[in-house]
């Protein structure tokens, strides 16, 4: 166990060295003294770019159990700086420890996933057609069909995940696994995180002897390092988690390159639950219990925080409300990961609670850092009148929509936008209903629960952390899991090769 103690050194780390910069700006964290870290410029960024590129004509062709070293070697890296991690982690972002140090477990358990999945080599999709010299009228060529690495990968720190979806977290993990450098532009609410998780993944590339250039991080910055980011000609890939605009601005500066880049973005959700009749009626008082749970986990701040319910209205609705209002009341104001998210928060609010036909549930004042939360409902027509309401509010704010019958519940899922979760609530005797609702969402959303509450992404095989625009931007890909590695392959087809120059994976007895 190294020293708790961790005074950043706030330079870039760029192909294995530290560099620092000409101008500086000085964190802002939730509490604990600030420290000043050296802004990014396009000029890094090159630099960074052209060291991956480099890396990549190595580390590319390097074999599935030595990326799976360097994977597990990342993962024994940062378990070796936990205190450090989480002392830094916690004044940066005001998240309670417990969070941090979870975070911090589904960061290093996600390597070691996907350290495992490469080794056995499904991800490689590999498929033969053996030549077919006699078929007529034509004969057929030998054919081979193998996913290979795309090239350097450009990441963005996400705000509210300083760890499992920052410097080493999923998107890093994944395009590590492919076979893809990575070059990271570090999220200024975080940077000391982001600092140390750097040093731990210099280390493991040290230890195992990989190219430098395989991993960079650039701190802070203004638009121009972004933008240079993702227009760099070397980078092939990016991906994203933060705001629809701050996402939708970067993927259109990818397909107006001109070589245009895939961008897998994780924009954002409302993640709606439709609440069926027969739930309501058995159990409304313990399904409002667990909404607002899953509604305020983390301040409202995860992407899947559950923010609009809608029931059919009625006593049950009732009940629910009230029930709701009750939990809520009970919660007691938590800190947010930035003064902008929350003052973004109260700019949510004020636009939810005057809308027209919104009523105030609980609605208290909200000041500085903290946000308490906040309770509105309203009818299904207005809900429809007025396309704002769907817009997430990042931060504890539920809105309880109530409908007239199942018809307008199912045209209200038929015009939703592109969702991370849909989840339905119900009984036995709902399953006509649920029916009847299960092949719109199917189209809404990347994963569609039943009885449950979508906060708590398992990272694991069979898990879908994506959706239809907005959700993200690129619905046949997802964010979690392994098939997140898919994002940063692509298909290559071999044809009539030798086998002396197949790449190993495809020979035979090959890995």
């Amino acid at each position: 166990m190294q020293d708790e103690t961790f005074l950043p050194h706030g330079k870039h780390l760029i192909a294995g060295k530290w560099l620092a910069g000409e101008t500086s700006f000085s964190s802002d964290p939730a509490h604990g003294p600030a420290h000043d870290f050296a802004v990014g410029t396009p000029a890094l960024v090159d630099a960074a770019c052209r060291a991956a590129e480099e890396a990549f004509q190595s580390y590319g062709q390097t074999s599935r159990t030595g990326r799976a070293a360097l994977l597990r070697r990342i993962a024994d890296e940062i378990e070796a700086r936990v205190e450090q991690i989480t002392t830094i982690g916690v004044s940066e972002t005001g998240l309670p420890e417990a969070r941090l140090q979870g975070e911090r477990g589904r960061t290093t358990g996600q390597l070691r996933l996907f350290a495992d999945h490469v080794e056995a080599g499904d991800y490689l999709d590999r498929r033969h057609d053996p030549a077919l010299p006699g078929r007529t009228p034509l004969p057929r060529p030998d054919l081979r069909l193998m996913q290979r690495p795309i090239g350097p990968v450009a990441v963005f720190g996400a705000s509210n995940f300083p760890l499992a979806f920052s410097t080493a977290g999923g998107d890093t993990a994944a395009a590590l696994a492919a076979g893809c450098p990575v070059v990271v532009k570090g999220h200024s609410a975080h940077p000391g995180t982001g600092e140390i998780v750097a040093e731990a993944i210099r280390a493991a590339i040290l230890a195992t002897g990989t190219h430098p250039g395989v991993f960079s991080l650039i701190q802070g910055g203004r638009r121009d390092v972004g933008h240079a980011l993702v227009q760099h000609p070397l980078i092939r890939a990016v991906g994203f988690t933060g705001s629809l605009s701050g996402g939708r601005a970067l993927f259109d500066l990818c397909a107006a390159r001109p070589e245009p880049i895939p961008f897998f973005g994780e924009l954002g959700s409302v993640n709606p639950i439709f609440v069926l009749p027969g739930a309501a009626r058995a159990r409304a008082v313990a399904l409002a219990e667990g909404w607002t749970a899953s509604l305020t986990l983390g301040a409202g701040q995860f992407c899947t925080n559950p923010g609009i319910v809608f029931v059919e209205d009625g006593p049950e609705a009732d009940v629910f409300v009230e029930a709701a209002k009750a939990a809520l009341a009970q919660t007691s104001a938590q800190t947010m990961l930035t003064e902008g998210i929350a003052r973004a928060y109260r700019e949510g609010q004020a636009r939810i609670t005057g809308a027209a036909k919104v009523r105030e549930v609980l609605a208290p004042a909200n000041e500085g850092r903290t946000a308490a939360p906040c309770l509105c409902e309203t009818t299904g027509a207005a809900w429809q009148a007025d396309e704002s309401l769907g817009e997430e509010v990042f931060g504890p704010l539920g809105l309880v929509v109530r409908v007239g019958s199942l018809d307008e519940m199912t045209g209200i899922a038929s015009a939703l936008r592109g969702q991370l979760t849909c989840t339905l609530h119900m009984e036995e005797n709902d399953m006509d209903s649920a029916r009847r609702l299960l092949p719109i969402l199917e189209r809404k959303a990347g994963r569609i629960l039943v009885n449950g509450f979508p906060t708590g992404v398992e990272v694991c095989d069979a898990m879908v952390h994506g959706g239809p625009y907005p959700a993200s931007t690129n619905f046949g890909a997802t964010s979690v899991g392994t098939l997140s590695i898919r994002r940063f392959l692509r298909p290559v087809c071999y044809q009539d090769l030798p086998e002396a120059l197949l790449p190993a994976d495809l020979r035979a007895g090959g890995e």
